[in-house]
């Protein structure tokens, strides 16, 4: 059965670990230090069985406020706290300061354990209880359990154990679906065995010999091992106190706050765009771009905090934010974060993550609250157009759009169906599944007709415009895969027609003016007069004095498209059946010979080397010829 994890929480010395040592017989102070002084500094783990079936994870957390930020860590992934106070103290500091974060990190269960009731009499009990209910009124402990214990007489832990019984019976278990995550908490080296992590699962499952990576670093390795309270399996689900052993990656290479996930299931980035929530017991107003302490899962990161509608934000106010973060780190939406202040450090708000790799924003504009809109509002569909439109030409490959959203595999692929379907996203190549948005694509596709109509309009006498060409003037940067999609679309809609390296739109015709269809015969008979002996371009244009060259040029293009004249090299245009007929001298000539260099090529033919290498290296790029050494031989002998 799936393993509950239950978290302490509470000021120290208020007995949480002796509430734990109680429950289950083990002793989570496992440091030196930690024995000796009397206190918990580091996590402690302890597992109890439960009369339900299911087994209870515990992480007992530290009460000191120096070392806060590793009751953090704890907290990351719990289904229950204990919140414990001591009968002889009540509310303390810590209590409030861990209570704030339980709530932050959106802790919904648990229950109140009065703990040391034997140190104090009846009525200063009752206080206390009356103390304890008020003080937690309105939050989500307001109906939770409250129960009264003694850890070393033994009164009350029996209560306890069936309280917890009936909560986890209650439970409500997240899907189990997707990647797997486990923010890491404690690493170490075993000998004989190398790396080990621990950490609560999150999501997802893994097991024995699955790649596995280690974020924000992206450092891969291999999973040796599994174990779960000191019992070794295969595989590992969500919501499980666990110890992985990993092969490829050293010691020195991990460190507390990672994140140990499948592969490409995390995109580590500096900038979220989030909810924040300023506790309303802070003492003063939060600037902009105050320096503070985010916690991430088991993470402690230093950034700044962009608020962008407000130049300071009040006391037990909300608003919109960018996190600004030093170094990355790699979320999903719907994540929580606590913020405590740089210095002195004491927790002052937190929230939620909305997009885990935002771009920085410029503050007070409308587009801002126009976007935290779509991500308040919640809806799937919604948000996956708002990534794609947001990602522009590039797009997003199914992987890419899972990360953005949080929502993976079949689950994803149900959800996009509908969109899809309804050509609100077009997928531009099934195997990769890249995805744009429809506007994005119909804007493409507009441009491309407008460029060619453009290009018609100027360019008369030309048949078509290059594909090349066509595909950089659209926009830069371009994916040649969705250049392709656009134009193979609206080929076969017939708004474009493509003949061989040129594209024009299909209404496209070419249609010679009295003067230009002048040029075009005066051309043509240059070329028949001239034979092999052509005029150079140079000397084309000279012969039409009055004519712009331009002009000029689009014609000669234009016998070239039509097959009545062959561009051998940038100078050298020669008349079509005068080059059909030399092909044909050329290959009687090398059945017979077997080979032609170049001086008894210039023989054969009555050309200078002005026209003869240009002809045999034509001869060469269209395959006609091979060149071996200084002659050219015919690379397919007619049958």
């Amino acid at each position: 059965m799936r393993e509950v994890v239950l978290g302490t929480a509470g000021h120290v010395d208020h007995g949480k670990t002796s509430l734990v040592k109680a429950l289950t017989g083990i002793n989570t102070d496992r440091l030196k230090e930690e024995k000796e002084r009397g206190i918990t500094i580091e996590l402690g783990f302890a597992f109890l069985d439960l009369p339900c079936g299911h087994r209870l994870g515990i992480v007992d957390v530290p009460g000191h406020e120096k070392f806060i930020k590793n009751m953090v860590a704890g907290v990351a992934g719990i289904d229950l706290v204990a919140f414990v106070i001591a009968a002889d103290e009540g509310v303390m500091p810590q209590t409030r300061e861990h209570f704030e974060i339980c709530s932050l990190l959106g802790v919904k269960k648990g229950l109140i354990i009065i703990t040391k009731k034997d140190m104090v009499d009846e009525e200063w009990l009752e206080l206390v209880e009356d103390d304890v209910r008020e003080y937690f009124r309105d939050s989500f402990l307001d109906n939770a359990p409250l129960l009264t214990v003694s850890s070393t007489t033994g009164e009350g832990i029996d209560e306890v154990k069936a309280t917890i019984d009936r909560l986890v019976v209650q439970c409500e278990f997240p899907e189990v679906y997707g990647p797997f995550r486990l923010p890491v908490d404690r690493v170490f080296s075993m000998k004989g065995f190398g790396s080990v992590v621990t950490g609560t699962s999150l999501s997802g499952r893994i097991g024995v010999g699955d790649d596995i990576t280690l974020y924000p670093a992206r450092l891969n390795g291999k999973i040796r091992g599994i174990q779960v309270h000191g019992r070794a399996i295969d595989r590992v689900e969500a919501g499980y106190r666990t110890a992985i052993n990993i092969q490829g990656l050293e010691k020195d290479m991990i460190n507390r706050g990672d994140m140990l996930a499948s592969p490409s299931c995390l995109d580590p980035a500096y900038v979220f765009d989030a909810e924040f929530h300023y506790l309303a017991g802070n003492s003063k107003p939060l600037k902009n771009r105050t320096r503070i302490r985010i916690h991430l899962g088991t993470a402690e990161i230093m950034g700044r905090i962009a608020l962008l509608e407000v130049e300071e934000l009040r006391p037990g106010a909300t608003a919109d934010v960018q996190l600004l973060l030093e170094k990355k780190f790699g979320v999903w939406p719907d994540d929580r974060y606590v913020v405590r202040s740089y210095s002195p450090v004491a927790t002052i708000g937190g929230g939620i993550i909305f997009n885990g790799s935002a771009v920085k924003r410029k503050r007070f504009k409308e587009i801002n609250q126009l976007d935290f809109a779509v991500y308040h509002r919640g809806d799937v569909e919604e948000l996956i157009l708002f990534y794609l439109r947001d990602s522009g030409f590039r797009g997003l490959t199914f992987d890419e759009l899972a990360i953005k959203i949080g929502i993976f595999g079949k689950k994803l692929n149900k959800i996009l169906k509908v969109p899809v379907s309804a050509r609100k996203i077009i997928v531009l190549d099934s195997n990769q599944k890249l995805m744009v948005e429809s506007s994005i694509y119909d804007k493409v596709a507009d441009r491309l007709q407008d460029i060619l109509a453009s290009f018609h309009q100027q360019n008369p006498l030309r048949p078509g415009f290059s594909k090349e060409e066509l595909r950089t003037r659209l926009y830069p940067g371009l994916e040649l895969k969705f250049f392709q999609a656009v134009l193979v679309d609206l080929i076969k809609k017939k708004k474009v027609v493509q003949e061989g390296g040129d594209v024009r739109l299909s209404g496209h015709q070419v249609f010679l003016q009295a003067d230009e269809q002048e040029i075009r015969r005066d051309l043509r008979s240059l070329f028949k007069k001239s034979g092999l002996k052509t005029p150079t371009v140079k000397q084309i244009f000279a012969h039409f004095p009055d004519t712009p060259q331009s002009l000029v040029r689009q014609v000669l293009d234009l016998l070239i498209q039509d097959k009545l004249v062959c561009k051998i090299s940038e100078d050298l245009y020669f008349d079509s059946r005068e080059v059909a007929a030399l092909k044909e001298k050329m290959i009687i000539f090398l059945e017979k010979e077997g080979d032609i260099d170049a001086p008894r090529f210039k023989e054969m033919t009555g050309l200078t080397r002005k026209f003869s290498i240009p002809l045999l290296e034509y001869f060469d790029r269209v395959k006609l010829t091979i060149r071996v050494g200084d002659k050219r031989i015919l690379r397919e002998k007619r049958g």
